[in-house]
């Protein structure tokens, strides 16, 4: 099967959609978008000069994998945050941001055929960050869409599939703290996770953007919680990104880091189709995982929303309160018809929560849902969830 005939089996991604949904309708109000995840949060104002001292360099091919400056910086936060030694140059690598990673990761590690020789399956939450549904496709694995709903707290509950599908999975994706619904995976949950990677001998790519928003304790990781198990080396791959964290989505700077041989059969993909982040950026990225002020200071400024959006949907029933990340994720009767509405009436521009998940079964546990996006500034924030609970709630 080639390519395009791989890709027509992804929907149309989410903005598109939206787009044609919303744009052939006026707004009913000063345009208030908060429908993307874009961070709005201004970015530490040496970025710009960091990058200017180091502007010689774009006149220079960047190193490959990440700097030596750049992958220590990264291994020293990792050990402060989560306790981890990693060595820089076997356990590490730069990423042009976490999509890269995730995507090409997968390309990287994910066999043709099982050793049982059968087609490999890749475990995707549901709702899910497409790209990897796209992941699974290009290597021609079954895409295993597993619902994180309410009931299973907003996680996916891989333990629960048959043992026909967990044998011929070799990897399985998480997102946390997850994107739409907020939730976070406790050690608990990573610890339950692992042991059913080790029993059945397949990898988790701990999808981890979000891991420095959140309310007030800070989420145990995978890799953490792995190394802690003494699960085999090669068993998680991290990836965390400075969009979110540093507020420099732009930036495009992020990482992955698990086992030495992981770690070079993705450093081997990008030797030969991959391209390296340019040399100046890498020294900024350098910088910003260095320093954790910035961090805490943006964190404040999302508990200070988390708060505002605790009081403006405090009687509306089934607020689900997030733990981490900056979206809300909504309940209502359909999500299309509410996002709509929600346009039409007010201007405020959301995504319905369908765009981000999978129908299987006949069930789709996006479809009652719209995710929102906490990234504005904090008062037009508040306008916009105020409109929001008033059109949609009242």
């Amino acid at each position: 099967m080639t390519f395009p005939e791989r890709f027509s089996a992804l929907p149309e991604y989410a903005f598109p959609r939206l787009r044609r949904l919303l744009d052939g309708h006026a707004p009913g109000g000063d345009v208030t978008h908060m429908s993307i995840g874009e961070p709005k949060h201004n970015f530490p104002a040496w970025v710009t000069d960091v990058i200017a001292e180091n502007a010689a360099d774009f006149g220079k091919y960047p190193a490959n994998d990440g700097t030596p400056g750049l992958l220590n910086s990264i291994a020293g936060w990792v050990n402060a945050r989560y306790g981890v030694r990693l060595d820089p140059s076997t356990q590490i690598m730069a990423l042009n941001g976490t999509r890269e990673g995730l995507f090409n990761a997968c390309l990287a590690l994910c066999p043709e055929q099982t050793a049982r020789g059968e087609r490999p399956a890749i475990l995707i939450p549901n709702p899910f960050y497409q790209v990897y549904a796209a992941a699974a496709l290009a290597v021609g694995a079954d895409p295993v869409f597993v619902p994180a709903t309410q009931e299973t707290g907003f996680l996916p509950d891989y333990t629960s599939l048959s043992h026909d599908i967990l044998n011929r999975v070799e990897i399985a994706y998480i997102c946390s703290p997850s994107n739409p619904q907020g939730a976070v995976a406790g050690r608990d949950y990573w610890a339950s996770l692992i042991a059913l990677a080790e029993q059945y001998n397949f990898r988790i790519f701990a999808d981890e953007c979000y891991s420095e928003i959140y309310r007030d304790t800070p989420p145990a990781g995978a890799l953490e919680v792995a190394v802690e198990g003494g699960a085999d080396p090669e068993r998680v791959m991290i990836f965390h990104s400075l969009s979110k964290r540093s507020n420099v989505p732009g930036l495009r700077s992020g990482f992955v880091a698990g086992g030495p041989k992981s770690i070079s059969h993705i450093k081997q993909l990008r030797a030969f189709a991959g391209a390296p982040l340019p040399q100046p950026l890498q020294a900024v990225s350098e910088r910003l995982w260095a320093d954790n002020d910035h961090v805490a200071e943006n964190r404040a400024l999302y508990q200070e929303k988390f708060a505002i959006a605790d009081d403006i949907f405090q009687n509306v029933a089934g607020y689900f309160p997030p733990q981490a990340g900056f979206f809300l994720w909504l309940a209502v009767d359909d999500g299309e018809q509410a996002a709509l509405k929600l346009w039409q009436e007010t201007g405020v521009r959301v995504l319905p929560g369908a765009y981000l998940s999978r129908e299987v079964g006949g069930f789709n546990p996006g479809k009652n849902y719209i995710r929102v996006a906490l990234v504005a500034p904090k008062q037009e924030m508040q306008r916009g969830l105020i409109q929001l609970r008033d059109c949609l709630y009242s």
